[in-house]
């Protein structure tokens, strides 16, 4: 009979694929946030600027639309999976990506998968959710709209 209490050693393959997925989120961290800080001195206006700056030619609106609805494919995949193998508080990693990078929050859910990735049901996505997913959908429509158009 097998003890089931006692945790399970992760396996090579998994702890290199867990410590790339660290470092793409603290390089992203880093990359980013070396970005953003040059809008510190912006004050109150540090979010108004720095979305205006997304839209200053088409490189910027290309690259900023593109994100926009990386993101909301992420967003769909990591709550599906997150209810699939039972990775708790989904919502904050899209939170996350809003206020601090897609690019680190998303390495840093598919490191949590990847630790839960041996518990596998189907998914179960409940009304929030649901909600959760339209209001993303909506707002990233919205935002690639106002990048492309206005």
């Amino acid at each position: 009979m097998t003890d089931t209490s006692t945790p399970a050693t992760l396996p090579a393959i998994t702890k290199v694929l867990c410590t790339c997925y660290a470092v793409i989120a603290i390089a992203a961290l880093i990359a980013t946030w070396s970005q953003n800080l040059a809008y510190a001195d912006r004050g109150a206006e540090f979010i108004t600027a720095f979305w205006q700056d997304t839209k200053a030619n088409a490189a910027a609106r290309s690259i900023t639309v593109d994100i926009a609805l990386f993101l909301l494919a992420a967003v769909i995949f990591m709550v599906f999976e997150a209810r699939k193998h039972g990775i708790r508080f989904v919502w904050v990693y899209i939170v996350a990506s809003f206020f601090i990078a897609v690019s680190v929050t998303f390495p840093l859910f598919l490191l949590a998968r990847e630790l839960r990735i041996h518990r596998t049901e189907a998914p179960r996505i409940g009304a929030a959710d649901t909600v959760g997913l339209i209001v993303v959908a909506t707002a990233t429509a919205a935002f690639t709209i106002w990048v492309d158009v206005m």
